[in-house]
């Protein structure tokens, strides 16, 4: 008797912080739907098994007494930590600090406008985000994760492949205007040329557009001119903004050329050889925290390929 007593109690203190939530029988009566009587009655109960008011029934609204508002506090509180705990196990959410290395132009370009989604999906997982271009070597800092460009051979690191790294010439259509129009690789020579100096691990400022332009068959032409900027997105913005011809690589410029803002004058698209990738220590992944937000990545990329 005495359990049935108790659990009776449990169900009156829901019916009770509902009650006070509204501070109405009737809208609490909606919400459980059951009747207004039952909810008056239950509240009665309650109140007489506690041995004090918890509400003052006055003719066309309910208030709290003291010792309601007290309770109230104390219930609502509970009821909240409870829900709270029953949405984590469900999900099956982790929590803890998780430390999150990308190159800077994959972390602006593609992960930061996704990152309010990993958010949503795993709350109490705290990222601490570092941008690291790829040429400084992955040894030189702590990590859990790490998204990275390279061509998979990381000895002592385990890599999942993201996606295949293709690049190409963009620039803004405003700088075509009083120059020789861009038809083949060749007339690159009548513009200036901007070059991202941390295009790959080990490249030396100038490998980008060399691989292209190789790679491509064009004829030979001196792309060591120009000007140089230590990020992608730099390079990027100064093509915006009409200073030359940029290279781009393909899973990061959708947003530009869609806008107009970049075009490409060239139909070629050259692999790199090179991939985005997942990097970690092997065993990283046994931390659920670390699976979760790598399978969210691995998600993410499947998301957007055609």
């Amino acid at each position: 008797m005495s359990r049935l007593l108790h659990a009776q109690t449990h169900a009156w203190l829901k019916v009770f912080a509902i009650s006070a939530r509204h501070l109405s029988f009737t809208r609490a009566a909606e919400e459980l739907h059951v009747t207004t009587g039952a909810v008056s009655q239950q509240i009665k109960q309650l109140e007489e098994r506690l041995g004090f008011k918890l509400f003052r029934r006055l003719p066309r609204r309910l208030e709290l007494t003291e010792e309601g508002k007290r309770l109230a506090a104390v219930v609502d509180e509970a009821y909240q930590s409870v829900g709270l705990e029953v949405k984590r196990l469900r999900s099956g959410v982790m929590s803890g600090i998780l430390r999150l290395r990308s190159v800077p132009a994959f972390l602006s370009a593609w992960l930061m406008p996704r990152l309010p989604r990993l958010q949503a999906r795993f709350p109490d997982i705290e990222l601490q985000v570092i941008a690291e271009d790829s040429h400084i070597s992955l040894r030189d800092g702590d990590f859990d994760l790490a998204l990275d460009l390279n061509d998979g051979q990381l000895p002592g690191f385990s890599v999942t492949p993201l996606m295949a790294e293709r690049i190409f010439p963009v620039c803004a259509p405003a700088l075509l205007r009083g120059r020789p129009p861009l038809r083949r690789p060749e007339d690159l020579a009548w513009y200036p040329l901007l070059h991202d100096v941390t295009a790959w691990r080990g490249s030396h400022e100038y490998a980008e557009w060399e691989h292209y332009l190789q790679a491509s068959g064009a004829p030979p032409l001196n792309v060591r001119r120009g000007y140089t900027f230590n990020r992608n997105r730099l390079t990027l913005q100064a093509a915006i903004a009409g200073m030359g011809v940029a290279i781009a690589r393909e899973s990061l410029i959708t947003d530009e050329l869609r806008s107009g803002a970049l075009i490409a004058p060239f139909p070629e698209r050259v692999d790199t050889g090179m991939h985005y990738g997942i990097v970690y220590l092997p065993g990283a992944l046994d931390d659920r925290r670390v699976q979760a937000v790598h399978d969210w990545i691995v998600e993410e990329v499947r998301r957007c390929q055609p």
